[in-house]
Formats: structure tokens, C-alpha cells, sequence
């Protein structure tokens, strides 16, 4: 009995500091989270599987509480419960596909693995070990996927020696020769340091700030520079009207996050600006849960929060480039990007708006999960962030 509670809290530890270290915004630590399905898989019990899957879980989305004490201005305390339930559906999936017949965890690993991977459970599917593929298989695209997701499932069976030590060497080749996404030379992206304020306040003066820095980045005729999610604020025919006239005369084409408001709540959007158009280009397909898309209202005929568009606009035409957008949450999960790929995109663009996550990885860890896929499908990859 006491060997088996000691081999029980050794598996929890070890799926916290798989979690921890796997996601801690350094992406070429991500292949740790690889230990995740071994340590799954050498659970006795269900409930072991349950707390093994838990301890990865909370351990890599750590950031949460804080960051929701935070966005709330409150205590931590919903921080806390929010982070619990939305581990609940990681959790369920892993306990409930456990089996103690070792010869079928590979397919019930990856039959869990590709629910985390789409809605309804990929809605919360965080800290997806394929993510680490990009790492692992470089440039590789789906074949490299293909081989990642064969490799974790091969961590659940008698094999998994074997299958680490294979991994383990993939991943020293890799980190010896890795190499950031590379950047389109005619897109810029700008970082700003504006905190809470930015699309909170959107008085003519934040405007003009925002042009001029636009204009300081730009380094030739037509060339892209790419503000952070909640840039413009409220999209109105007045602000578009304001880019258009700053634009005039340069050539530019601003690539910008904005809420555009409707009858029924918001959309969370990219605009294009340059100074003959300007237009909504891309609607949010995973706004953030909870704080953001709200669609309990909707079920007793109120409105409010960010509408989730799910499967639409996965790319979008931007001065005659193909681009697959991501604005903030969607960089953590795994089908919008994978959404984006089936439709041979030339790049990259993630947005974000990340000033409630100070004092936590969470950028941290959404750059190195865009970085991850962007290598993996040999893409340029454009990231801006407000912090």
C-alpha cells in the first residue's frame, strides 16, 4: 500500500513539473510536455489518471489566477475557481479514456488528444503536447504532426523507453540547430507598453500616437506594420476615416485589432487600414472563455460578450499576402492554427493584448506557441503585443 500512495505521488509530481517546465515560455522547452501521456499511461487507477492529468494541467496554466485576479481588479479567489473548472474538461477527457488494458492506451491517447485538439474540448485545450512538434520535427508540416502525435502515443505503451530516448536525441538535434520563424521583411510588428489603456482609451490623442509610431517602424513604400489586439478600440467610421488620412501619402497598410459592436454583444476583429479602404478583415474564432465569450446570455435571449465565429475566415488577404491571424487565446489552443494551415497560408500574423497576465508566463507562452507552429509549417510569423 505504501509503494503504491509513493508511486502515485511520484506520477502527480512529475506531471506538475512536466506542466511547469513544458510551458513556461521558453518553446524550446515544450517537448518536456511530452512526459505528460507516459506518466498517464503508467497510472494504476482511473483516479490516478485523473489527478496525473489535473497536476499537468493546473501546473501549466499556473498563470490563470492571477491573470483573472488581475483583468477583474479582485481577489484571487475567482482566479482559483475559474482555473479549476477549466481544467474540468482536460481532465475528463484524460480520465475517462484511461483503461487499465495497456494494449489500447496508444488509441485511447490519441482519441484524447485529438478531442483536446477540436470544440467542444479543444475550446479549453490548452497546453496540447503537439504543440511541441514544431520543436521536435522543424519545417515538417503535417507529416511532422503525423510523427509527433505516433511518438506520444508510442509514450503509453511497454515501448516508451525506447520511444524517449528517441525523442530525447530529436530534441538536443533540434535545440542545437533551431532557428526563430523567420520575418517577412516588408511586415513590422510593434510591441506597446500601454497596459490597461490600450482600447479603453481611444481619444484622438492615443490616435495620433499610434499613427506616428506606425509611420516611425514603416521602412519603405507599401510596406505592413501590425498593431496589437484592441489597437483601435471601437471601430467606428470616424477612427477609420482618422487612419485614412494619416495614411495618406505613405503606402502603408496598418494591421490592426478593434471591437466592432453589435446587436447582439461584439466581435473581437483585425482591420486593415491603408488610405484608399479600410475594413474588417478577420473575425475572432475563439474569443477568451468566460471573460469574453459569454454564450450562456444568448440561451435566455440577452446579449453580451465577444461572439466566437468557430470555423470562419481561417485566412484572410492582406496587401496580396495569404495570412492565417490568431488574436490572443487562440494562440494557446490548437484548431484555429491547424484550421488556418489546411488553407496554405504565406504567413502568420498574432495579435494580443496581454497587460492583465503581468507577473505571469502567459505571453510568454503564447509567443513560443505560435513560434512552435510557425516552425513547424516553415511560416513567417508576425507577433504584437500590448504588455
Amino acid at each position: 500500500m505504501r509503494r503504491d500512495w509513493l508511486s502515485t505521488a511520484g506520477l502527480i509530481c512529475a506531471a506538475a513539473a512536466a506542466g511547469w517546465a513544458g510551458w513556461s515560455g521558453n518553446v524550446l522547452l515544450l517537448p518536456l510536455s511530452a512526459a505528460f501521456p507516459a506518466l498517464w499511461s503508467l497510472a494504476k487507477t482511473r483516479a490516478t489518471a485523473a489527478a496525473v492529468s489535473a497536476a499537468y494541467f493546473l501546473s501549466a496554466s499556473r498563470g490563470l489566477p492571477q491573470g483573472v485576479a488581475t483583468f477583474y481588479a479582485s481577489d484571487i479567489l475567482p482566479g482559483l475557481l475559474l482555473w479549476l473548472a477549466a481544467s474540468s474538461a482536460f481532465v475528463v477527457v484524460h480520465a475517462a479514456l484511461w483503461s487499465r488494458r495497456q494494449g489500447w492506451l496508444p488509441l485511447r491517447y490519441l482519441a484524447a488528444s485529438v478531442l483536446m485538439a477540436i470544440p467542444p474540448f479543444g475550446i479549453l485545450g490548452w497546453a496540447h503536447p503537439w504543440t511541441a512538434a514544431g520543436v521536435l520535427f522543424p519545417g515538417s508540416g503535417w507529416v511532422g504532426l503525423v510523427a509527433m502525435a505516433a511518438g506520444l502515443a508510442v509514450l503509453t505503451t511497454r515501448l516508451r523507453p525506447a520511444a524517449a530516448f528517441a525523442l530525447a536525441g530529436i530534441w538536443l538535434w533540434s535545440a542545437a540547430s533551431w532557428t526563430a520563424p523567420t520575418v517577412s521583411p516588408a511586415w513590422h510588428a510593434v510591441d506597446l507598453p500601454l497596459g490597461a489603456t490600450l482600447g479603453r482609451t481611444s481619444d484622438l490623442a492615443r490616435h495620433r500616437d499610434l499613427a506616428a509610431t506606425a509611420r516611425t517602424v514603416a521602412r519603405a513604400h507599401g510596406d505592413i506594420v501590425v498593431l496589437p489586439e484592441s489597437a483601435l478600440g471601437f471601430l467606428t467610421p470616424t477612427v477609420q476615416r482618422f487612419w485614412q488620412r494619416e495614411l495618406i501619402g505613405t503606402g502603408l497598410t496598418i494591421v490592426a485589432g478593434a471591437a466592432v459592436v453589435n446587436d447582439t454583444g461584439y466581435d473581437n476583429v483585425v482591420v486593415a487600414v491603408s488610405e484608399a479602404k479600410s475594413s474588417v478583415i478577420y473575425r475572432e474564432r475563439m474569443p477568451v472563455p468566460g471573460s469574453m465569450w459569454q454564450p450562456w446570455p444568448g440561451l435566455i435571449g440577452g446579449s453580451g460578450g465577444a461572439k466566437a465565429h468557430f470555423f470562419s475566415n481561417p485566412v484572410v488577404e492582406v496587401a496580396g499576402a495569404r495570412v492565417a491571424p490568431l488574436i490572443c487565446y487562440e494562440q494557446l489552443i490548437g484548431w484555429p492554427i491547424l484550421q488556418s494551415m489546411l488553407h496554405d497560408p504565406d504567413l502568420i500574423v498574432a495579435i494580443g493584448n496581454g497587460w492583465w497576465t503581468s507577473g505571469t508566463s502567459i505571453v510568454d507562452i503564447q509567443r513560443a506557441s505560435a513560434a512552435a507552429w510557425a516552425r513547424l509549417f516553415g511560416m513567417p510569423l508576425i507577433i504584437s503585443f500590448n504588455t
